[in-house]
Formats: structure tokens, C-alpha cells, sequence
């Protein structure tokens, strides 16, 4: 633990000079800068050669800092699912606060507390939402070790910490909040069934006198995504936001 922790101090430091570092999260490695470092997060989309045009994603240390990324009023629904699945392996699209940089999105962002220690604590010591894309070039696999980490991106980074091999292979779900129902852009290490039951829960505790609960899923066009509360859809196509990565 001291070696790791020496890594993760280093890390810390790197991070509030502006550097880029990957490492390990809750589902796959990670590649992160402070994301109020306009530089750093410009060398994250050279490293991983990503289109400047898709906005990356955030790890958050927790449900009151979404409150204040997130444009008022924050949909009940993402404050709803927030509370079920974080810490975890849901990342949330919500309608981006007009104070962001406009690098992080135009109008939307896509936000997530990690379920591991390592990126927790770097978030709480920067005091800052990390850039947390997964730590690979994109277009090609997700990588969970430390070794694959530098197999793709090689001295492009400037720290890898090696927490171990990730827990698993499978990035996280992807869920637009924005329409006041629930979007699926990616599935992930949360499952649509249990979607499926938290949305349930939430319908019969806050019952709407004109819009019920709705369950639709694979509808053939993202537009009749945006029902009303409660409402889970798994449209074809990420509806124009490509998310990557671990965690993320």
C-alpha cells in the first residue's frame, strides 16, 4: 500500500499542475486531467486522438456537486437515480450549469461518482470534477490493467497508477436525464432491468396525475425517447453524444 499510495500522491500532484494521468476505476482504466484545465484536457483528446467535438465525460465526488454542474431545476429523475446507483456504474447525461467552460459541453454533460477509492481520492484532493475517459486510443478496446494502459498510449501520459487489474471489462450505462424521463445511450455494468425496477419505484412513490409510469423499450427513433417521468427507453444510437470509457 505505501508504493500505491506514493503513486496516488504523485498523481494528486500532477493533476493540480495541469498533467494528465490515468488510472484504475470501477470498471476500466481511466485517463483524467482536472477538468477545469482547459490544457489538460485539450492533450486528453490528442492522447487518445478523439474528435474535439464529443465532449468528454466527469467523475464527481458525490450528489451535491452534481447540483452545482447541473443547470437548475435538476430533473427529480436524476436526482432520483443519483441516490440509487451512486457510487456506481451509472454515468448521467444532465443539462449542463451556464457557468461550465463551454469544452465540457454545450449543453449537456455527462457526470458519475466511481465506486473506488483511488478516484475518489484524487477527486477530493484536486477539489475539482476529473476528466474520466477511459485510457485508450479511441476507437479501439477498453483496456483494465496498468500494462495495457501504456501497450496504447505509451509515454503519452505522465503518470499510470497501478491499482491492480480493474474489476471488470464492462464500461458504464449511459442514461440521458435531460427529457425529464430516463435515455439509454450505452448499456453498461448497470443493468436496464434494474433501470427498470429503480424507475418503477420512483412512479409509484411520485405518482403524476397525467403521465404514468411508461415502460418502452428499443423504440425505433430517439425522439419518442422524451416521455414523460418514469419513462426508460434504449434508442439505437447515442442520439449525438459518442461517450468512451471507464467510468465513465
Amino acid at each position: 500500500m505505501g508504493a500505491l499510495n506514493e503513486q496516488i500522491n504523485k498523481g494528486i500532484q500532477i493533476l493540480k499542475q495541469g498533467g494528465v494521468i490515468a488510472f484504475p476505476t470501477d470498471t476500466v482504466y481511466g485517463l483524467g486531467a482536472d477538468a477545469f484545465r482547459s490544457k489538460a484536457v485539450e492533450r486528453i483528446y490528442e492522447i487518445k486522438k478523439r474528435p474535439t467535438h464529443l465532449p468528454l465525460p466527469l467523475l464527481i465526488g458525490d450528489v451535491e456537486q452534481l447540483a452545482i454542474l447541473a443547470a437548475k431545476p435538476l430533473p427529480e429523475i436524476a436526482l432520483f437515480l443519483a441516490r440509487r446507483f451512486w457510487p456506481g456504474g451509472l454515468t448521467m447525461v444532465v443539462p449542463k450549469a451556464a457557468h461550465l467552460p463551454g469544452y465540457l459541453g454545450n449543453t449537456t454533460i455527462a457526470v458519475r461518482v466511481p465506486a473506488h477509492p483511488i478516484c475518489l481520492a484524487l477527486i477530493q484532493a484536486i477539489n475539482n470534477p476529473l476528466i474520466g475517459t477511459s485510457a485508450n486510443i479511441s476507437g479501439k478496446p477498453s483496456v483494465v490493467t496498468a500494462g495495457e494502459v501504456r501497450q496504447q498510449l505509451g509515454n503519452e501520459v505522465d503518470l499510470i497508477i497501478d491499482g491492480g487489474r480493474c474489476p471488470g471489462g464492462s464500461e458504464s450505462t449511459v442514461v440521458d436525464v435531460t427529457g425529464g424521463g430516463a435515455v439509454i445511450l450505452r448499456h453498461g455494468i448497470v443493468s436496464q432491468d434494474e433501470l427498470d425496477r429503480a424507475l418503477e419505484e420512483l412512479g409509484s412513490l411520485h405518482p403524476h396525475p397525467t403521465a404514468p409510469f411508461k415502460r418502452e423499450v428499443n423504440s425505433p427513433s430517439p425522439s419518442l425517447s422524451r416521455q414523460g417521468r418514469g419513462t426508460l427507453n434504449s434508442p439505437p444510437s447515442p442520439g449525438g453524444r459518442e461517450l468512451e470509457g471507464g467510468g465513465k
